[in-house]
Formats: C-alpha cells, sequence, structure tokens
C-alpha cells in the first residue's frame, strides 16, 4: 500500500495527521533533526506520539537527519537507542558515519536516506541500498520519468508530494551556513533564499524563492509506478496546514477530487508548482509570501480544526459482559486476536430495575472518545442483578485502557541493541600536499607540474591524460546513460582518477575502474564517516567546510582528509537559474546576484542542468595553514587568472596571505 507520510512538529500535528488519514507520520527530536525550529519533542513526548500513532495502526519515523559532529556522536546514538526502545518504526538519517554506526548498533531498524542525501539517480539508490538503507527520500528536483527510474530499482522510494521547495538541491545549500552559522545540514537553517535577492539589479525581487511544490495531481500516476511513500513537507508549520495538505492527498489516492483551494488558502506562496515533475523548470516557478497569502489563511483554519478535534475511529471491538450472583462482574473486549478482560465489583439485587442486555448495552457503546465502535455484544446476566451505570462505566474504561496498551505493546517493534562505543579524538596534522582545483585552460597553465589538479569533466579531450588529474564531474546527474558513456570516453582517453561530488558517482566509478577520491559534497564530517567512505573505495576525501577546527581535526580515519584553504565557496545548486527566471540571458549576463545589502554573489552555469550560487567572499586561509589539521589543503579556483591562481598557490606554500580584503575565514572559527 502506498504511503501518506505528514509532518508533525508538535503533539497537536500528530493528532491532525492521523486523524485526517496519514498511514505514517515523522517527528524530529530535541536535538539531531534537520527542523531544529519546529517545536520538535521531548523524550516522553516522542513516547507519546509514537503510542498514539500505533494504537491507530499509524507508523512513526523519527528524522535524525543532519551531519554529526565527532564529538556529538555518542549522544546521537544514545538518542537512537532511546528511539528503538520506545519502538518507533524507523529513523532517517544523512550522515554517512552516523548510519553505519546505526546499522552495526540496530541492525534491524529501518534507516531511511533522507533527501539531504541528494539521491537522484538509479545507482545513488542502489548504492543507498548496499549501504543497509531500506528506503530513500528522493531528491525534490526530479521529473516524473527520473522518479520512475529510481522506482525500477526496486529500492523503496519515498517521494515529497507537497510542501516547500529549496531554492538549493537539498544537502547542498550552504548560504545560511556561511552568511549567518545557521547550518541546513545541521537543521538551523535561516531560510536565506526567502530573503530579497536581485538578480536583474534594481526594485525589491526574490529570485532566489520558490513557490511551494504541489504534486498532489500526479499522485495517482506516481502510485501507480509503484512510488511506496507521498511525503508532505512542513514540520515548522501548524496543524492545519498538515490536516489540510492530509486530507488532499488521501482523497487523490481515494479518486476523488482533492480540495486544493483550501491547501492554498492555508499556505502558499504565490501559489503552488509542480515544475519539477513536469519537466516545466523556469520563472512559473518563482514566487513568495505575500499579504494576500497570509490573510487567505483567516478564513479556513476553523473549518479546518474540526476535522481533527474528534478522536477516529481505529478498532471495531466486541463486549462479552458476565453478571453472576456473587461474583465480581466482568467484561472481555476483543478486537481482532487481542482479548482483555476488566472486572468490577459484585452486582448488587435490584430493588426496582434490574439490569438486563439492553440497558447494559447502551451504557457500554459510549466509545465516543476512544478509537473503538462497538460490533458485537454479548452478555450472561442473572436475573434481578443490578450494576450501576457508574460501575458499567468503570468496566468500559478499564477495558479500553487495557486494550490500548495491548494495542500499542502488540504494535511496537523490537529492536536488537548491540553496544558498541563512539569515541573520538583530534589528531594534529600538517597538509603534506596541496591539492588545486581549477575552473578552465589558464588557470591549469599556472599549476606547478608536480602538484594534483582537480580538472573539470569538460576538458577531458582537450588536454593529454596524466596521472596527477581528479576528474571533477556535473554535481548532479541529469542522465545517468549519457554519463556512463562520458566516463567509458574518458577513461579510454586515459584519465584514471574520479572525484565524486555525489554517493552515485561511487558505484558509476567503480564500474569504470576510476580511483575515487570524495568531495565536499559527501558532507564528511566526522571519523566514522571517513571510514565509511574508506571502506566504499575512496582514496581520500575532503571533509565538510561547515566544520570548526578543533572539530575538523577529529575527523580523521585510515584514508587522507582533505581541507578547502582558498576558494570563492559554493552556497547554491540549483535546477533554476535565478538570472534567467528573471528576464536575463545567458548574453546579457550579469552572472550575480545582489542581496538587500548590496553583496554581490557570483552565478555560474554548471556542467550539467544545475546553476552554481556562489558566496560574496572568498574563503582565505593560506596564511593559517598550522592551524588546519587535515592531510592536504585544496585550493578551489572559480574566475581567477592565471596570475591570479600562481599567486595563490605561491602564497600557500609559504604561508601568506592571498588576499587583504574581501575575503573570510568561513567557518572554521565560528562553526554552526
Amino acid at each position: 500500500m502506498t504511503e501518506i507520510l505528514a509532518p508533525a512538529g508538535s503533539f497537536e500535528s500528530v493528532l491532525a495527521a492521523v486523524r485526517c488519514g496519514a498511514d505514517a507520520v515523522y517527528v524530529g527530536g530535541e536535538k539531531f533533526s534537520a527542523r531544529a525550529g519546529a517545536i520538535n519533542f521531548s523524550d516522553g513526548e516522542l513516547e507519546k506520539a509514537v503510542e498514539y500513532c500505533h494504537l491507530h495502526g499509524v507508523k512513526l519515523y523519527r528524522a535524525m537527519n543532519i551531519i554529526v559532529f565527532p564529538e556529538e556522536m555518542s549522544d546521537f546514538l544514545k538518542a537512537a537507542e532511546f528511539t528503538a526502545k520506545i519502538g518507533a518504526d524507523g529513523l532517517i538519517v544523512q550522515d554517512l558515519g552516523a548510519a553505519s554506526l546505526l546499522r552495526e548498533m540496530l541492525p534491524d531498524m529501518k534507516l531511511n536516506a533522507s533527501t539531504q542525501m541528494t539521491i537522484h539517480s538509479p545507482e545513488g539508490a542502489r548504492l543507498a541500498a548496499e549501504m543497509g538503507f531500506s528506503r530513500i527520500v528522493a531528491a525534490r528536483e526530479l521529473s516524473l520519468e527520473q522518479i520512475d527510474e529510481l522506482v525500477k530499482t526496486g529500492v523503496e522510494t519515498e517521494v515529497f508530494i507537497h510542501g516547500a521547495l529549496c531554492m538549493s538541491v537539498s544537502g547542498k545549500c550552504y548560504m545560511s551556513a556561511m552568511i549567518g552559522s545557521r547550518s541546513a545540514n545541521r537543521g538551523m537553517c535561516a531560510q536565506a533564499c526567502r530573503l530579497p535577492f536581485n538578480a536583474v539589479g534594481t526594485g525589491e525581487r526574490y529570485d532566489l524563492s520558490l513557490k511551494d511544490l504541489c504534486g498532489i495531481p500526479h499522485i495517482s500516476k506516481l502510485a501507480e509506478m509503484g512510488v511506496s511513500s507521498f511525503k508532505i513537507e512542513g514540520r515548522m508549520k501548524r496543524a492545519e496546514y498538515v490536516a489540510a495538505a492530509v486530507t488532499a492527498c488521501r482523497a487523490a489516492l481515494d479518486g476523488k477530487e482533492p480540495d486544493l483551494d483550501t491547501l492554498r488558502a492555508v499556505f502558499s506562496r504565490s501559489g503552488f508548482t509542480d515544475g519539477y515533475i513536469t519537466g516545466s523548470i523556469g520563472k512559473p516557478m518563482f514566487g513568495y509570501r505575500r499579504k494576500e497569502d497570509v490573510v487567505s489563511a483567516e478564513s479556513v483554519l476553523p473549518k479546518i480544526k474540526e476535522t481533527f478535534r474528534k478522536e477516529t475511529k481505529a478498532a471495531e471491538a466486541d463486549f462479552y459482559l458476565t453478571v453472576k450472583q456473587g461474583q465480581p462482574s466482568e467484561l472481555k473486549m476483543t478486537c481482532g486476536e487481542i482479548s482483555v478482560t476488566a472486572k468490577g465489583s459484585i452486582p448488587e439485587t435490584a430493588e426496582k430495575r434490574p439490569t438486563d442486555s439492553n440497558s447494559a448495552r447502551k451504557q457500554l457503546e459510549k466509545l465516543g472518545d476512544t478509537v473503538y465502535t462497538l460490533g458485537n455484544f454479548y452478555s450472561e446476566i442473572d436475573e434481578k442483578l443490578m450494576i450501576p451505570a457508574s460501575a458499567l462505566n468503570s468496566l468500559r474504561r478499564e477495558a479500553v485502557e487495557k486494550m490500548n496498551n495491548a494495542i500499542i505493546s502488540a504494535k511496537r517493534p523490537t529492536y536488537e541493541i548491540r553496544r558498541i562505543n563512539a569515541v573520538f579524538s583530534g589528531k594534529r596534522r600538517f597538509p603534506e600536499k596541496i591539492r588545486v582545483k581549477i575552473s578552465d585552460l589558464e588557470q591549469l597553465g599556472a599549476v606547478p607540474k608536480d602538484m594534483e589538479v582537480i580538472i573539470p569533466m569538460k576538458l577531458c579531450g582537450k588536454i593529454p591524460s596524466d596521472k596527477r588529474y581528479i576528474v571533477s564531474p556535473p554535481r548532479f546527474i541529469d542522465d545517468e546513460n549519457k554519463l556512463r558513456e562520458k566516463f567509458c570516453e574518458i577513461r579510454r582517453l586515459g584519465f584514471e582518477r574520479l572525484l565524486c561530488p555525489d554517493l552515485a558517482y561511487i558505484k558509476l566509478g567503480k564500474c569504470q575502474g576510476f580511483e575515487l577520491y570524495g568531495d565536499f559534497g559527501l558532507n564528511i564530517a566526522n571519523n566514522y564517516a571517513v571510514s565509511e567512505a574508506a571502506r566504499l573505495g575512496l582514496k581520500d576525501v575532503t571533509a565538510s567546510f561547515e566544520a570548526k577546527l578543533p572539530q575538523l581535526s577529529a575527523i580523521n580515519g585510515n584514508i587522507p582528509v582533505g581541507a578547502i584553504v582558498y576558494g570563492r565557496l559554493p552556497v547554491m545548486l540549483t535546477r533554476n537559474c535565478p538570472i534567467k527566471q528573471a528576464g536575463g540571458n545567458c548574453r546579457n549576463c550579469k552572472g550575480f546576484l545582489l542581496d538587500r545589502t548590496g553583496r554581490k554573489f557570483p552565478v555560474k552555469c554548471g556542467e550539467s542542468v544545475c546553476t552554481e550560487v556562489f558566496n560574496s567572499d572568498i574563503l582565505m586561509m593560506t596564511d593559517r595553514l598550522g592551524e588546519i589539521n587535515a592531510d592536504l589543503a585544496v585550493l578551489d579556483f572559480t574566475d581567477e587568472t592565471a596570475e591570479e591562481t600562481a599567486r595563490v598557490i605561491n602564497c600557500c606554500l609559504n604561508g601568506r596571505k592571498a588576499l587583504e580584503n574581501g575575503f573570510t575565514r568561513g567557518l572554521y572559527y565560528r562553526g554552526t
């Protein structure tokens, strides 16, 4: 059965989701959730939510989908262990190291690969399955055809069907972190993309803000494809939003007309879009929250609240009442294969009106505030006996409470929990070599002949192969088959080394016999992630640039770890070009966005279907290499001239400042 998966940032949202027809709910705890801004759940509230969902036959998944720094891993595992003990149905995870430890600690716990892992192609899905993930949450930027390719791998596939769209590909956005130390990969996104950004230079514009996704009109087709779960975004939104979205999804799945007008009224940004699903990417996808969008909710919220105010029925119960002279009254309650018994007081001799089957049934069928409806009613009542209504009510309440506990217990999964110790320690290292990443042939000419060079894939064929070259492919895969053909051609040309910005490249590269190197896009943030990268076959990795220097020192393992020490960091990888949608074109492209403070964020077309937005300032640590605890230093050049490239390399070799102004120390000191 295809699952409707609803968000819940509060217990009221859990009620709304369950009572409006969700099959599953996902929530976050007080820590380790990619929506730290939601109310989220304490341990006690989390257990209460699990029990309520299971009582209704609904699953509950806990989102623990952030990158985990070394000093946090022990607490992360304790939180996961608690989640297993209370019987949650699975964990949603991003971090490679955390996932590998969870697979060891909780071998039979369901792990879902978060959308933050950017799984968007078949080989990425297959690798996730090999890593122990039960389900992948597909990237939100895919068309129907691309989703179909994922489903055909046989890996359980979860698809976002409604809710907010990030401008950046999930897991590849660092804008909030770089601007304000609030990392999207750490659950603290400040939604910088919703602020004014101008791609044309004049007026207040919102050129990084997308409308909310609404794929509900396509839900039947997606279900026919074999999509396992339809995910609604919105753990930070109110319960009425959850109710409206679940109701619309349920109607569409049941072949009815969904009420999209109410859904649009409760929350939208200039309406909805299905641009990624249909492949219609561009200007119609953009929108922002206007006054009329806010006002529209006022008229529908009271009506929506009524849809989940009352308890919904989840089971039919049979009652068997026994009333015997001189014996305690007894009520047996049966739901399916589960039976419980409640015992009351010894019945009294009736002075006027004895209790009979009809009067007893009328009292016991008052199940309005429970999840049950009365099915069959049987009774054995001796003559001339009387049970007060209050006693029958007590019997019913006791039986219902026992049945609730029995159902919750029966539906609570049990997990094997293995003891493992998560330890970390910083290791004093100094970068023993420099690796240079270039963008064009001019820059390549400025690199010393003894240095390793990361070259863009587009240069293969324009230059002879060299063992020091590592080929950098597009950061987003549009067509895996075409990419395979390109890799075959590159291998024939003699190129042997491949940079992996994404999980899919690990499988694709292995099949072609490349030596593999992990890029920063894998978001390696702890020593266990390094070990997992080594197990997957990577020769070395570049650590996440969201780590502070002390954290970087603890990101070590049995393969070398690199750190970016110079470069204009990419803060967004996006399928939509912000400049083109604003009316620009490639001939008159300004090549940058302006934020509300006047800072310029360069925009550059990628090799494939994506555009990259770069930070306004250049990261520069060339004069502080002594503080970089890594095995290699990475210099990343974008639009520098050959002369500038040579000068920066020389400064790095000699420990000098490469820039006097217009630079940032990134997150190495301030962290996230």
